[in-house]
């Protein structure tokens, strides 16, 4: 007995030598890529010396005594604490991702090679002038230097799928800015699932189900704020193709910029909010910083990847950015010479040959894949990579692809001081198209639209995929910059830009079908013209805001219906008191939510069928339908009983009571917004491979959320899992331009993307609370917060 004892206890502590060693390697392993944050590093390629002050949510502050080594310091800090993100995103962008994880992502990369981002963004780098070149050229020999210098301690991730980092170009930066733009332009997507609609239910039901923006609804540049008058005749001696603006798409998702000037602030100086809402993802798509050195003097948020500040403000104006949602894509059908071998494409009575771009994609473990993308004028062929097999063959034409000047555009950005320098800077700005709010020191509040839009002829509306064989739906041309909307100091005090609807239908151009929705607009409406004065305490309640317009129109429908046991009284009871805001703690929230998540498929599943289950109909939809209670909508058609209104909300009601019961228990104490309702940040792309500890190493932990997609506070969930938020507030700032000291900024998740270093997740608190960090901005305030200093010398 005491024989096995001791083989038990040697045994024992052999495990445990053996776990403590495998902890060592693992630790040492991860905090070997931690960058050095403090002292003095000898860097090559630098000209003068650069101090780098990161406070103590480490958000870098860069001081440089010339403008090329302040980008360079950029790109360097930049991979100190993004490198993986941004070696595995440039991989995603030229469609690279077989070479590391073989044949399951074949298709990102056959849909990257088509769209052609990278043979655009290589044109682009070929049109840049030499003052963007320098600067690029500057962030990306910054990068380079790390990556030179940090051979053996790269993060983990590099280990892990046994990659190394490859030399960082100034294309690559350019190629980010193509994915923003690719994020932010998807309306080719629309037009695919438009003509879907159409081919199934017909045009006016398609018509009912995406339907336009709503006429009495918010508009950024209401009348009111500016004439278009002074447009009328330039237009008249332009094409009589031109048609008006006709309204818009709602999506459940979008950005929040908005300016309110000093004759409605307690400081009497503006102040300007910004929430941009993208993919919630470990580490966030932002990154904060202070550029401070040469001609530059900014600080806000930049793009991991990319040079200068795209969100924030200098020592004399600020800005903050959303969507604009204009239509910059179009599909066209082209005919082909031959169906299984095409060479030509016909253009009115005319063959052209197809131009041809051969691709060799390296696939991880399977011989190479030879791709073949054909190019017609209007652009890439995409059936290909959006299952189209059976349908005409479509091609894309989108502004991205046609060559820009972006980066020149954030350079002068950046650098202006002044409303006139501001619209000179953006006139460069081709895609993607944008709202700009801006504000400045002197009191001055404006508003500029931003990108190509193209001029479309009088017969396209740009919702449907048209004829590509006829010059009958070509683009016209691009509205002059000069008339593209914009305003200074408007009569209303304020300017909102949600993704709304820019201009109301006296403008004379067609900017967009396809907007997103106007409640989130409407409400910060109501929210800055409620009285009194606002303050910066104010600001964050605005931003903070979850009240619900569309529940305020939807909810008394359900409160119609008599309970029928004591399971729905008792929800009804919580409906009913329901104060239309999602805060994590409601009941009523989360009850209603989950009966408007069962109302949508309930009314319309049985017309749309299995092809298009993933369609989720959006409250301007549905709002004015529930008014009309026998509309045919309501009847199921899978059923004998002809349905109503009534009917299927009962229906509905049930299936949400059934849902909460089986999934969150018999106690509807426990059925909370933020109990259903959460985030978890994840990886890329180790935050997916549905092992347990793999996953809860990268990934954060699962943060209860406020807010729903047409709250102010917006969240997106997904479409087949209605509580698990995947798109929301990336980032928040508030610019106070009475004191540029005061204002205040919290990003998704922290700055660094490194496994379980201190500042990747530090901030997920207060964003999830929607609180803030100070955003220091003079070299006082940034010293007196400095949690560690690093000095680079040339070597």
């Amino acid at each position: 007995m005491k024989r096995l004892y001791k083989i038990f206890k040697l045994l024992l502590i052999t495990v445990l030598i053996v776990v403590a060693v495998l902890a060592v390697v693992g630790v040492w392993l991860v905090r070997r890529a931690w960058p050095d944050v403090s002292g003095t590093l000898s860097v090559e390629g630098l000209k003068q010396p650069v101090r780098i002050i990161r406070d103590n949510f480490g958000i870098p502050s860069i001081y440089a005594q010339n403008d090329y080594d302040l980008l360079f310091a950029q790109g360097y800090v930049h991979a100190q604490d993004r490198l993986w993100q941004m070696e595995f995103n440039r991989i995603v962008m030229r469609g690279e991702l077989s070479t590391i994880f073989g044949k399951a992502v074949l298709d990102s990369d056959r849909y990257m090679r088509t769209l052609g981002l990278l043979r655009a963004s290589e044109r682009d780098w070929g049109l840049a002038n030499p003052e963007t070149r320098s600067c690029i050229e500057a962030y990306s020999a910054g990068v380079n230097a790390f990556i030179d210098s940090h051979h053996g301690r790269f993060p983990i991730e590099f280990l892990i799928l046994r990659v190394s980092p490859a030399r960082w170009t100034p294309v690559d930066s350019i190629l980010w800015g193509k994915m923003m733009a690719l994020s932010m332009s998807q309306n080719h997507g629309v037009e695919i699932q438009r003509a879907k609609l159409v081919a199934k239910v017909g045009t006016e039901a398609a018509q009912q189900l995406l339907p336009p923006y709503p006429g009495d609804a918010a508009v950024i540049i209401p009348t009111e704020s500016r004439s278009y008058e002074e447009f009328q005749k330039a237009v008249s001696e332009r094409p009589a193709t031109v048609t008006r603006l006709l309204g818009d798409l709602d999506q459940p998702w979008g950005s929040n910029s908005w300016v309110i000037a000093g004759s409605k602030t307690e400081s009497g100086k503006p102040i300007l909010g910004n929430d941009t809402h993208l993919g919630l993802q470990m580490p966030s798509i932002w990154y904060e910083n202070g550029l401070h050195g040469g001609s530059y003097d900014c600080i806000g948020y930049s793009l991991p990847g990319a040079p200068l500040i795209i969100i924030g403000h200098n020592r004399r104006i600020a800005w903050g950015i959303s969507n604009m949602c204009s239509d910059v894509q179009d599909l066209y059908i082209e005919k082909l010479n031959d169906k299984a071998n095409p060479t030509q494409y016909q253009v009115k009575d005319q063959w052209q040959n197809l131009q041809v771009v051969e691709e060799k994609i390296r696939v991880k473990g399977n011989p190479d894949i030879d791709e073949k993308i054909m190019l017609t004028r209007h652009g890439p062929i995409i059936n290909g990579i959006y299952d189209l097999a059976d349908s005409p063959p479509m091609a894309l034409r989108w502004t991205a692809l046609e060559g820009g000047h972006l980066f020149e555009a954030v350079d002068a950005l950046d650098r202006a001081g002044s409303w006139a320098e501001f619209r000179q800077a953006l006139s460069k700005w081709d895609s993607p198209s944008m709202n700009f709010v801006y504000a400045d020191v002197d009191g001055n509040i404006g508003y500029q639209a931003t990108g190509k839009i193209p001029i479309r002829s009088a017969n396209h509306k740009g919702l449907v995929p048209v004829p590509g064989d006829t010059d009958q739906y070509e683009w016209l041309g691009f509205i002059p910059f000069e008339d593209v909307p914009s305003v200074f100091n408007p009569t209303t005090g304020f300017i909102v830009a949600a993704n709304n609807k820019v201009v109301p239908d006296s403008y004379p151009y067609r900017l967009a079908y396809d907007y997103g929705d106007p409640y989130r607009a409407t409400r910060l409406t109501q929210l800055i013209t409620a009285g009194g004065k606002v303050n910066m305490m104010a600001a964050e309640k605005i931003q903070a805001e979850t009240y619900s317009l569309p529940a305020q129109s939807l909810r008394p429908y359900l409160l119609a219906i008599t309970p029928e046991n004591d399971l729905q009284k008792k929800a009804m009871e919580q409906v009913k008191s329901w104060d239309l805001r999602f805060t994590v703690d409601s009941v009523g929230a989360c009850i209603y939510y989950t009966w408007y998540w069962c109302l949508v498929p309930n009314i319309i599943s049985d017309e749309l069928g299995e092809d298009l289950k993933d369609f989720r109909a959006a409250p301007t939809m549905l709002i004015p339908l529930m008014s009309q209670p026998n509309s045919p909508w309501f009847d199921d058609h899978k059923t004998a009983k002809v349905e109503t209104r009534d009917d299927i909300v009962r229906k509905s009601f049930v299936d949400a009571l059934d849902w909460l019961a089986q999934h969150r228990g018999p106690d509807m104490t426990q059925w909370t917004w933020g109990r259903l309702h959460t985030v978890m940040f994840a990886h890329q792309p180790l935050g997916r491979t549905g092992i347990g500890i793999v996953d809860r190493i990268f990934n954060s932990k699962r943060v209860p959320l406020p807010g729903e997609a047409y709250s102010v506070n917006s969240t997106n969930a997904s479409k087949t899992r209605p509580f698990v938020v995947n798109f929301g507030v990336s980032q928040r700032l508030l610019v106070d331009l009475s004191d540029i000291e005061n204002s205040e900024s919290i990003n998704s998740t922290g700055q660094s993307g490194l496994v379980f270093h201190c500042h990747r997740e530090d901030q997920i608190p207060l964003w999830s609370a929607v609180k803030y960090h100070p955003l220091a901005f003079s070299k006082e305030k940034v010293e007196a917060q400095a949690e560690s200093v690093l000095t680079l010398t040339p070597r």
